[in-house]
């Protein structure tokens, strides 16, 4: 087999991380985008939960292995574990809810502490169906994501605006990246690899749970 017939048959599969403060809309945004659903009376998560995704580019299959973790300060621990192989982020507040919208640079910093620097990295002002509470500007959204470089988008995980289209545009910027590493390092497919085996010996496949002590 020759070397296009090899990249024709390449499976890439990635990890992305939701963080953010706790009751955000993080497990709707992917229940939403993974199953079409939506729990207006979803507890708060305790441990970690994921849902594997499959989209094509390039004539490729990218797998993105989602990941959502609780928010909330006491489950802390699980971070070291949460993070470890993560290439994307989504990081979530609730535009009705300032207190979260002041958390964004916390959540950064943890990225900024457990992440390479090149990852993909999306802020998202969640519950836009709440214009009439609303709390945090669209502008002060995209000026948070300016002055970090990241990408931003609104979302509703309760009537579906863009949610399909966060998730998508993160996958693809983690393929543009890879794909641009690939060409100039041989040796970071040799780490590609080794982050595929480590997250499918995790469980790659379906919705799976995890407790927050497992590691």
């Amino acid at each position: 087999m020759d070397s296009s017939e090899e990249d024709e048959g390449e499976e890439y599969l990635f990890k992305v991380v939701i963080i953010g403060d706790s009751a955000v809309g993080k497990s709707n945004l992917l229940s939403r985008y993974a199953r079409n659903e939506f729990n207006p009376h979803s507890k708060s998560t305790i441990g970690v939960e994921f849902q594997t995704q499959s989209m094509e580019i390039d004539g490729k299959e990218v797998k993105a292995q989602i990941w959502d973790t609780a928010g909330q300060e006491r489950f802390r621990a699980v971070t070291s574990a949460y993070y470890r192989g993560a290439v994307g982020a989504l990081i979530v507040y609730d535009i009705s809810r300032r207190t979260s919208f002041d958390s964004v640079a916390r959540w950064l910093e943890e990225l900024k502490t457990h992440c390479d620097t090149t990852m993909a990295r999306m802020l998202v002002g969640n519950k836009c169906d709440l214009e009439n509470i609303r709390d945090v500007s669209v502008e002060e959204g995209k000026n948070l994501a300016e002055v970090e470089g990241l990408f931003f988008i609104e979302t509703s995980a309760l009537d579906s605006t863009n949610v399909k289209k966060a998730f998508e545009i993160v996958i693809r910027e983690i393929y543009n990246n890879v794909s641009r590493k690939v060409l100039n390092s041989d040796s970071y497919k040799a780490e590609l690899s080794v982050n595929r085996v480590n997250l499918v010996k995790d469980g790659a496949d379906g919705s799976k749970q995890a407790s927050c002590c497992s590691r």
